[in-house]
């Protein structure tokens, strides 16, 4: 780290003084836990407003015993404070945002705090798809090459949790979310990996223009001395390619197939698997003897790489790693077979983006796909061209079950498309028309909301189903 950021980190460290917390969830109570166990020497005073539809809990009185302030039932933030800390599903221009901010000199996100608290050692994963694969991944090359690395952030486990009791040599490997991004400040990671942007969150940034921008937030602190991993396969991140070099940045230009013949580079080289960092090259494994399956994984596995590589791992422990690494659930995770027909939970696909690169792991007419859900209003012209391609058939439910019946037909592909009312009815169907040899594929491009609580129980769901119509028929 330079001389610079480290000056930047040991004045964050200093006194926090009167700090307000954002949201009643389980960021906001993390954050209020970790302050609360500083007041007294840094911290002057702990506020936690909990939000419009917030109301006194357990949780809330065991933070008001030790100490924090906690306020319910409003968005109307009163008083002056040095710092907000805000959650995540917070927008940053709404009214309750913005009442946090005109009582705050500085507004920031949580692993922001978690930074400025223990500064040493970070990796940061941001991209509309692919981060908690990538984020994963790399906390495995990083322990398979000897080093002790955990996963934080948007993946469920916050770092400011972890950052009381964290070892001196312990790598923070952070998948970010733009929403994370859109309030950091000094927060400088050694690497960070840029992996894709495609249209996500629309709402609650206004604009692809601002999501994209929160994305290339993750590098605004980094200098020469980090490196920069950036997918070099849309257009939102080549020109992130372009404004980081002209900064002097070490960039890896992250290309599936094909040498970008840069100094820096992860890429797919007849097959193998490839990193370059200043010119040196470390061939990895074959794309073929990963566990992970399609060019969207490939793409995952060589920026976990890189990142690996540069923060020290060794070449043999990246390699032993890479071939070790199963699919994770919800990400075309294979959840069993019947008769020739395999199963394969994809529910974490919510965009049309992630379901156009799952159908990239499969061959053309052996997918029976369904897709449906809550309608995001996204534009469907290039995953209703993909489905139409690749599927053998459609099988199309939920709420945006029409919308997306309508533009697969209208892709004229050669894919057969079925109505459904629910992803039960829609199983049903796809489990008839598929013939061995197929793989029935949910990969539903929308958000769960419909019919499930999240897209987790949804694949639990879908899991829950192939596993029954296996043990019924499978005994027959």
């Amino acid at each position: 780290m330079t001389a610079s950021a480290n000056a930047s980190a040991t004045e964050c460290r200093a006194q926090l003084g009167d700090v307000c917390v954002l949201g009643l969830g389980k960021t906001g109570e993390a954050v209020a836990g970790y302050l609360a166990d500083l007041l007294g020497t840094r911290v002057s005073s702990v506020t936690l407003y909990g939000g419009l539809k917030s109301a006194p809990n357990d949780a809330t009185r065991a933070l008001e015993a030790r100490g924090v302030r906690v306020v319910t039932g409003t968005e109307d933030v009163e008083g002056r404070f040095d710092m907000a800390v805000a959650s995540p599903g917070i927008p940053e221009h709404c009214a309750f945002a913005e009442a946090a901010r005109a009582c705050s000199a500085e507004f920031i996100g949580e692993p922001e705090l978690a930074w400025r608290e223990s500064h040493q050692h970070w990796l940061a994963i941001t991209g509309t798809n692919g981060k908690t694969t990538t984020t994963t991944l790399t906390t495995e090359l990083l322990r398979s090459a000897g080093l002790d690395a955990l996963a934080v952030g948007n993946i469920g486990r916050m770092a400011i949790g972890e950052v009381a009791d964290r070892a001196q040599d312990l790598w923070f490997v952070a998948e970010l979310s733009s929403f994370q991004l859109a309030e950091s400040v000094h927060l400088h990671p050694a690497a960070a990996a840029l992996l894709n942007v495609t249209p996500d969150h629309l709402s609650w940034h206004g604009s692809l223009e601002n999501y994209a921008m929160a994305k290339e937030q993750v590098f605004a602190n980094m200098d020469a001395a980090d490196l920069a991993v950036v997918s070099d396969e849309d257009e939102w991140c080549r020109a992130t390619i372009e404004r980081l070099e002209a900064r002097g940045l070490r960039v890896a230009h992250l290309h599936v197939d094909g040498d970008p013949k840069t100094p820096c580079a992860a890429f797919r080289r007849e097959g193998m698997l490839v990193v370059r960092i200043d010119g040196k090259e470390y061939e990895l494994v074959k794309a073929e003897d990963l566990a992970i399956r399609g060019d969207h994984n490939v793409q995952n596995a060589l920026a976990a790489a890189a990142l690996a590589l540069h923060a020290g791992a060794s070449l043999d422990g990246v390699r032993a790693g890479l071939v070790a690494f199963q699919p994770l659930e919800h990400r075309v995770e294979p959840c069993g077979e019947l008769a020739g027909v395999q199963f394969v939970n994809d529910s974490k696909a919510t965009n049309t983006d992630a379901v156009e690169k799952a159908l990239g792991a499969f061959e053309p007419g052996s997918v029976v796909l369904l897709m449906g859900g809550t309608d995001k209003g996204t534009d469907l012209t290039t995953v209703a061209d993909a489905a139409s391609r690749v599927a053998r058939v459609v099988v199309c439910y939920g709420q945006a079950g029409e919308r997306i019946a309508q533009a697969v037909e209208q892709a004229q592909g050669p894919a057969q498309v079925i109505r459904a009312s629910h992803m039960a009815d829609a199983f049903d169907v796809a489990c008839d028309a598929a013939k061995p040899g197929n793989t029935v594929l949910l990969s539903p491009a929308c958000a769960s909301f419909d019919e499930f609580s999240d897209f987790e129980e949804r694949g639990r769901v879908f899991k829950r189903l192939a596993a029954t119509r296996i043990a019924k028929e499978g005994d027959q």
